[in-house]
């Protein structure tokens, strides 16, 4: 398969394990009203699958590094399809919550095995190709709300989740058909997990990267509605602006993927998180709603050129052999993250106001961004190439 058709076969796949948790996101409220589950019984299904998908990127990814990238995409594409089956039949909390554990370990089973394969079958537009998988991870968010839109009303809150089953199953035939390069690595070889690459500092400052922008994302989703609500904004203009920005994400995650391939991944993601940061204080300052909604817009296409840094800095400094479990390690800190912020960011809002739940995640964003940049050293300049990535360089 071409190199360029097995990366939109690959962002296609991406996109519809997004569009299941974006499904799942959106009926919660179904599921309240519908079944009577509680809130709080919600959140633990929801945290449940972040929980799971950690597990797998750090300790089962790496398997992909050791001949068996094509045989975890499979695994996962069977787990997601299971935990879709579950979501659709599940009608009380423990069928839920088996679901959702089932979901995560899927995902975190298969993307990162998806984006080894994607990076290592064209390393000469790493950037561009990594982008497209942010792109699509976006639009498969995005799209499951419009799913769920459609097709609830009509035939019931199982509809979504089994035609995106069905879309998701339909991607094993390509995969079955897809030669991927795999290393066969002995049971005793290092690399058995991931946490050995944190010798390589500049793989250390992509960590640190990927971290703040997640810092900001889950700082950002925490507050969103919050605070619109609080500064007396119409319901529709908080819907508008959550869609909104992810149609930047979308049509500039490839183009930001080159940049920072052209450019140098360190640098744009150094300078798209400072700018970042800078607009987390405007959202904690703004005297309106519709005044933050502006400020999101032009948020959203900086982070649509920059955000993709991490996972090509991921790509340039960590060894080719090593990509799955690499990717995996970033994405389960990343999870981590996120979570850790959110909790943070509704606390503080509580306690202390909108402007300090955002000072505090731009002030933590600002401290990451200074650990990147030492811990990138010589490397802060450089850009991917065909080249062989650097051997690991001990942190101590």
């Amino acid at each position: 398969m071409p190199s360029r058709r097995l990366v939109l076969s690959c962002g296609a796949l991406t996109a519809t394990f997004a569009a299941g948790y974006g499904v799942m996101f959106t009926v919660l409220d179904d599921f309240r009203d519908e079944y009577g589950i509680s809130a709080g019984a919600l959140g633990a299904v929801v945290a449940a699958g972040f929980f799971t998908s950690f597990l797998a990127q750090v300790l089962v990814a790496p398997m992909a590094d050791r001949g068996h990238a094509k045989r975890l995409v499979m695994i996962g594409i069977v787990a997601e399809v299971l935990g879709l089956l579950l979501m659709a039949v599940g009608k009380d909390v423990l069928v839920l919550l088996i679901a959702r554990v089932v979901m995560g370990l899927g995902a975190g089973t298969a993307l990162p095995a998806v984006r080894r394969i994607v990076i290592l079958a064209d390393r000469e537009n790493l950037g561009s190709n990594v982008g497209t998988l942010l792109a699509a991870d976006v639009a498969g968010f995005a799209t499951g709300p419009a799913i769920s839109a459609v097709l609830v009303g009509p035939f019931g809150i199982a509809a979504p989740f089994l035609v995106i089953a069905v879309v998701t199953l339909a991607f094993v035939p390509m995969l079955v058909r897809v030669h991927v390069e795999e290393r066969q690595v002995e049971a005793g070889a290092e690399g058995r997990f991931a946490f050995d690459l944190l010798r390589i500092r500049p793989y250390v400052a992509a960590l640190c990267m990927g971290s703040a922008v997640f810092f900001m994302i889950g700082t950002f989703d925490a507050l969103w509605v919050i605070v619109l609500d609080d500064l007396d904004t119409a319901e529709w203009i908080a819907n508008l602006g959550i869609v909104m920005f992810a149609v930047p994400m979308f049509f500039l995650g490839s183009i930001g993927g080159r940049l920072a391939q052209r450019v140098g991944p360190f640098r744009v993601g150094t300078l798209g998180l400072c700018a970042g940061a800078l607009f987390l204080v405007l959202y904690g300052n703004a005297p309106s709603g519709i005044f933050i909604f502006w400020i999101s817009m032009v948020h959203a296409i900086c982070d649509g050129l920059t955000v993709s840094s991490s996972g090509v800095a991921v790509g340039l400094v960590a060894p080719a052999e090593r990509q799955a479990g690499a990717q995996g390690l970033l994405g389960g800190v990343q999870t981590l993250t996120g979570g850790v912020a959110a909790l943070m960011a509704g606390s503080l809002d509580d306690a202390h106001g909108r402007a300090v739940a955002y000072g505090v995640a731009a002030t933590a964003m600002l401290v990451l961004i200074v650990g990147a940049r030492v811990f990138a050293g010589s490397m802060f300049n450089e850009r991917p190439s065909v080249t062989p990535a650097p051997e690991s360089v001990p942190a101590g």
